[in-house]
């Protein structure tokens, strides 16, 4: 299994009234976290565009609210991969605050596209295997 993390604080203009983290936010820090994935992997989203001219569109987003994340938290917003992606990607993603508390979960499908023809292809090569690497440890 790939795990991969970010940490980060919650920053004013993402809290409301109450000082609580706007739900929609948490689809921004799964994104954090699946971003700092493909760095830390050595594939970043941009280079699957410009040199594979493959572009991995959201297909579909489950987010779960467990606990409030608040003004001053620090949270790390994880990203797990438990099978070698095909045709569709599916990351598991986690949002912790500094306590180790979940404050939300859920799961992110991505899918592949010529960025040409926009019409699903297969995830490149290159990216199916750093993903079989970290899987099969």
């Amino acid at each position: 299994m790939a795990v991969f993390k970010s940490t980060f604080p919650v920053r004013y203009y993402e809290t409301d009234q109450m000082a609580v983290v706007h739900h929609s936010n948490y689809i921004r820090y799964f994104e954090i976290a699946r971003d700092e994935m493909m760095v830390r992997l050595g594939f970043p989203i941009e280079r699957c565009e410009k040199e594979l001219g493959i572009q991995v569109p959201i297909v579909s987003v489950e987010c779960h609210f467990k606990h409030p994340a608040r003004m001053g938290d620090v949270l790390t917003a994880t990203a797990e991969v438990d099978r070698v992606p095909l045709a569709k990607m599916v990351i598991r993603q986690t949002v912790y605050n500094q306590d180790g508390v979940i404050c939300a979960e859920g799961a992110v499908t991505l899918g592949f596209i010529s960025s040409t023809t926009f019409r699903p292809v297969r995830c490149p090569e290159p990216v199916a295997a750093l993903f079989e690497k970290y899987i099969n440890l």
